[in-house]
């Protein structure tokens, strides 16, 4: 059984995390030349990664910038590897936010679904 871990807004979420009040306000992790991601926030005015910052304003004109801080990216994705270790020492990271793991034998071991692994991993 396999599981694809893919954490969207990874750097909004992180951010938010250090600067809660970043919660509630549309915001975007980039500048106006480029947005690396938005929150969902940001998103329901149709912000998206990957946008020029000065087109995501025109959607969003209340839009927050966040500058860029992949040390911290970085760090905290440390930290989500060390919990993905757990279900698969030999997972494959294919970016900061995203990583293929093989869970079957916490599967076989816990008697639970894949699903079920999926949500343990949401948490």
């Amino acid at each position: 059984t396999f599981v694809h871990v893919d954490m969207d807004a990874f750097y909004a979420a992180v951010e938010t995390r250090d600067r809660p009040e970043l919660a509630s306000v549309p915001m975007a992790v980039g500048g106006i030349g480029m947005i690396s991601t938005a929150n969902y926030v940001a998103r329901r005015s149709g912000v998206r990664s990957a946008m020029p910052g000065f087109i995501a304003l025109k959607l969003e004109p209340a839009l927050v910038f966040v500058k860029p801080d992949f040390g911290k990216y970085e760090a905290a994705a440390r930290e989500v590897r060390e919990v993905l270790a757990e279900y698969d020492p030999g997972y494959v990271s294919a970016s900061l936010d995203e990583a293929y793991l093989d869970v079957t034998a916490v599967c076989a071991a816990r008697g639970l679904g894949g699903a079920e692994v999926a949500e343990e991993l949401r948490r």
